[in-house]
């Protein structure tokens, strides 16, 4: 179909990002970290097979779930024959993120805990802050904001 005018089966880049709802320089990007692949019409332009569409759909869900372009494309590569995901593989896969998933809900959920925690102090400052570090306690568990990054402060009660 690559000879001479495009079938049914090809799409420009152009008409592939206009259906995919995504700028060309997306599936370039795309293209580039391996997560779909094009081939070249006679007169050199970039097509791809009517496939990819499902297959940028699917990148772009996954991105907003919250996984990178990285775990996208690990799970991409699983396939059979770097075919497009079917709703079972979808079913599959995201029975295998589901955990990380969990993890990232749960992270998420804890910085909004300790985040108003601090900002309901008012002082804004985890090294001065005479409530929730006094003393600079946190400098112990090492450098950066220690209670963000998962340490456990005093428990106020207890000072």
């Amino acid at each position: 179909m690559l000879n001479g005018e495009l079938g049914r089966a090809w799409l420009a880049i152009g008409q592939l990002a206009k259906r995919a709802g995504v700028k060309a320089s997306a599936l370039r990007f795309y293209e580039q970290k391996g997560l779909i692949s094009s081939a070249r019409s006679q007169g050199g332009q970039r097509v791809y097979p009517q496939h990819v569409l499902r297959r940028v759909a699917f990148i772009r869900a996954a991105q907003g779930v919250g996984l990178s372009l990285e775990e996208i494309g690990h799970a991409l590569a699983g396939l059979p024959e770097g075919r497009t995901p079917t709703p079972e593989d979808w079913s599959a896969l995201a029975r295998d993120w589901q955990l990380l998933l969990e993890a990232r809900i749960t992270a998420l959920q804890l910085m909004q805990r300790k985040l108003s925690a601090c900002v309901g102090c008012g002082c804004l400052s985890l090294r001065h802050c005479a409530l929730y570090n006094p003393q600079d306690q946190a400098a112990r568990h090492g450098a950066g904001a220690r209670y963000l990054m998962g340490d456990f402060p005093p428990d106020i009660d207890d000072q």
